[in-house]
């Protein structure tokens, strides 16, 4: 038995914030039950190329970027504008645990979908809303994508090369990592609120704002300021507490060289023939370091360039300094490391046959995760949804499918 197949989870969510707590939650054994939109379904269906391909080599509506944040789900095609569309949210979350919406701030009210009604038909149920800036606040009310919080949160002013060094600039980050991390936030109030409903009987509804979680995470960067006044600025590749923590390049190719202590520095600079640059006061200690950077990186560098990446990473891992080369995507999946944990799969798809995912990080010991399904087709599961959980005919499934109610 998987650790949440206790618990049903309504995932009225779209793009990735959502997806991603919901995927989650499935890959730990709740049952899933993704609402899209009749006709289009959830936006990220038609983010692409890429798109999978059919057994017949043909292209289908099944982007890559829709693969990678709904396996696990029953999907639904469901049209909450009609009265008898919102009759089935309100059934289905009468017998659900958790809810999770992204509409903006009051989107699901003028459906009668809001906390405050489902509340009414499952007071237990934990309630779960993701916006790009809260329910509260001047800004409430305005969308919120990643890259817009990206920049709003911080992230991007430390995140770059300096203005005036070639390529300087504000830079994103490569994957929408402030969805990813609102969706992990969302699992853990998510829970969180399952505890509490298991103690007292009520459930609760969560607030979860992209911007609140990006400024939170910004972690040491934000202390930082806090603690000092003034604001990071971007340092490329470096790290703002720690040298020499950065990207170096080698003879060939660039090398990742990760000292985190006054040891690993000594042991560094002895694999490098330079011993004495750990006995050297403007270098013993990080704090140092840190603040005689300026010297010491152009020194690393010059040694760094007369190896190859090969060379350096073998002699380093040697004597247990941290570091290796940077990965693409290609050789990420090719790496023995990735390979032995399991981390690529593949799951049975209704169109491909097959397609590829990324399995879950999380592993229990003596038990392994039981990944339900593929990302579902559009509606590929409204008819199991409405007959096994709402117990209706197929007369009924059929007159609402007529009336354009659901898809599938």
């Amino acid at each position: 038995m998987t650790p949440l197949s206790h618990l049903r989870v309504l995932d009225m969510s779209r793009i990735l914030a959502g997806p991603w707590a919901g995927q989650t939650l499935a890959d730990l054994g709740a049952e899933v039950i993704k609402i899209e939109r009749c006709g289009s379904g959830d936006d990220t269906r038609s983010w692409g190329p890429p798109f999978v391909e059919d057994l017949e080599g043909n292209r289908t509506n099944e982007s890559a970027y829709f693969l990678s944040a709904n396996r696990g789900k029953k999907s639904l095609a469901l049209d909450i504008a009609t009265e008898q569309g919102q009759e089935i949210v309100r059934r289905l979350a009468a017998k659900s645990d958790i809810l999770i919406e992204n509409y903006k701030v009051g989107g699901l009210a003028r459906y009668g979908l809001a906390y405050e009604d489902l509340k009414k038909v499952n007071p237990g149920l934990v309630y779960c809303s993701i916006t790009g800036f809260g329910q509260t606040g001047p800004y409430a009310s305005r969308a919120g994508y990643d890259f817009l919080i990206q920049a709003m949160g911080g992230l991007m002013s430390v995140t770059g090369e300096k203005d005036e060094k070639p390529g300087g600039g504000p830079q994103k980050i490569g994957v929408a990592l402030c969805d990813i991390l609102t969706g992990l936030y969302t699992n853990i109030a998510a829970l969180s609120g399952i505890m509490q409903r298991d103690r007292t009987g009520e459930g609760c509804h969560i607030d979860m704002a992209l911007l609140d979680v990006t400024a939170v995470t910004m972690a040491n960067q934000a202390l930082n300021y806090l603690v000092t006044g003034n604001a990071p600025q971007r340092m490329g590749n470096a790290h703002p507490n720690i040298v020499p923590y950065e990207a170096f390049k080698a003879s060939d190719q660039y090398i990742i060289v990760a000292v985190g202590n006054d040891g690993q520095f000594e042991r560094f600079v002895g694999a490098a023939g330079m011993p004495e640059l750990a006995k050297d006061e403007r270098f013993a200690t990080n704090s140092a370091r840190v603040a005689n950077r300026e010297v010491l990186i152009p020194i690393i560098q010059g040694f760094l360039a007369e190896k190859s990446a090969a060379d350096w990473i073998d002699a380093l891992e040697k004597v247990g300094v941290p570091c290796g080369p940077i990965n693409d995507m290609e050789q990420v999946f090719a790496h023995p490391q990735i390979k032995e944990r399991g981390l690529q799969m593949e799951l049975p798809h209704p169109l491909a046959g097959a397609v590829p995912q990324v399995a879950s990080p999380i592993k229990f010991e003596g038990a392994a995760l039981e990944y339900q399904n593929a990302p579902p087709t559009l509606g590929q599961h409204t008819d199991d949804v409405l007959r096994g959980i709402l117990e209706m005919d197929d007369a009924e499934i059929a007159a609402l499918k007529e009336a354009g109610v659901v898809g599938g």
